[in-house]
C-alpha cells in the first residue's frame, strides 16, 4: 500500500508517473513552484490539520490548484500536501540557506530599515549582490554572516539542531517559530547535505546502520522511539523537540529513558548510526 504523505494523488489528480498504479480523473506531470511565504503549512487536506511545513525558497511541484489550495509535493523529502496557493510564487534558483537560528531581511542594506521577512534556519534564497555587510536577495537584504551557499554543508548535524536550543515545540513545525522532533532532525542533516524524510517513522527506516541493544551512544548518532526520534549530543545527553519540555532541549539520556518508559510511550525501537553518506 502507498503512503499518502509521499503518494502525488488525490482521486482528482495524479502525478504522470503513478499512471497505473493508482485511480485519479486525470495526470499531470505538475509544475514547478516555490514558497514564497516565510513559512507554509503543509496539510493533509485542505484546511486540515498540519503534517509539515514548508519555509522560504523550498521547491515544490504543483499537481493542482482547487479552490484556493495548492496539491503539492515537496522537492526535498517528497512529503506531498495541501498548501494555500497565496504561499507560493515562481520557481526560484536559491543560491544560499539560512544558516543562523533565523535572520530577517530588510528593505534596505541597513538595520534599521524596515524588516520584510522572518526566515528560519533552512530558508533557501537566492542572492543577486552584496552591499557591505549585507547580501541582496530575492527577499530583501540579509545580514551576510546569516548565510552560507548551499554547496558547502555543514559537517555536524547536531551543532546544527543545536541552533534551535529553546524553540517551541509544535506537531508538525520545520521552523525557528515551532518544530518538532523529526523536524530538528531534517534541519540538521538537510544543512550538511544528507536527505531525509520528514516524519519520523519514514526517518527510523532510512537513516543509518542498526546497532545492537547496548552500544554505547556517541553523539551524531539517532535514537528511535514509536512516534519520536532524538539526536545524541554526547554519551549521556540527547538533544531533542519534545512535549515534554515544549522545546526544543538537552537531556540526559538516562533519565529521558526513564521518563518515556513510566508515561506510557515504550523502549527505545532503534539506535542508528549515520555513515558517511547519511544513509
Amino acid at each position: 500500500m502507498m503512503d499518502r504523505r509521499l503518494t502525488p494523488a488525490n482521486g482528482r489528480v495524479a502525478a504522470a508517473r503513478l499512471q497505473g498504479q493508482v485511480e485519479a480523473q486525470y495526470f499531470s506531470e505538475g509544475e514547478p513552484a516555490s514558497v514564497s511565504a516565510a513559512v507554509a503549512d503543509l496539510l493533509k487536506s485542505p484546511g486540515g490539520a498540519r503534517d509539515r511545513q514548508l519555509t522560504y525558497g523550498a521547491a515544490v511541484t504543483v499537481y493542482e490548484r482547487h479552490e484556493g489550495w495548492a496539491f503539492v509535493q515537496a522537492q526535498a523529502d517528497g512529503f506531498v500536501g495541501y498548501v494555500s496557493e497565496e504561499a507560493l510564487g515562481p520557481r526560484t534558483a536559491p543560491t544560499h540557506r539560512v544558516a543562523t537560528r533565523a535572520t530577517h531581511a530588510y528593505a534596505e542594506a541597513n538595520l534599521k530599515t524596515p524588516d520584510r521577512a522572518f526566515l528560519t534556519l533552512g530558508a533557501r534564497l537566492c542572492v543577486t549582490g552584496q552591499s557591505g555587510s549585507f547580501l541582496e536577495t530575492d527577499a530583501g537584504f540579509v545580514p551576510a554572516g546569516h548565510l552560507l551557499p548551499l554547496d558547502r554543508p555543514e559537517p555536524d548535524p547536531v551543532a546544527v539542531s543545536e541552533r534551535l536550543l529553546g524553540t517551541p515545540y509544535l506537531w508538525g513545525g520545520n521552523s525557528a517559530m515551532g518544530i518538532d522532533c523529526s523536524g530538528l532532525v531534517q534541519a540538521g542533516l538537510h544543512a550538511c547535505g544528507i536527505d531525509c524524510p520528514g516524519d519520523s517513522d519514514l526517518q527510523e527506516r532510512a537513516l543509518g546502520e542498526t546497532l545492537a541493544p547496548g552500544t554505547a551512544p556517541k553523539r551524531g548518532d539517532l535514537l528511535f522511539w514509536k512516534g519520536h526520534v532524538a539526536w545524541v549530543a554526547d554519551p549521556q545527553t540527547l538533544l531533542h523537540a519534545n512535549a515534554y519540555h515544549m522545546a526544543v532541549a538537552h537531556e540526559p539520556i538516562a533519565s529521558a529513558l526513564t521518563r518515556i518508559v513510566t508515561q506510557g510511550d515504550g523502549e527505545v525501537t532503534r539506535h542508528a548510526r549515520l555513515t558517511p553518506t547519511g544513509a
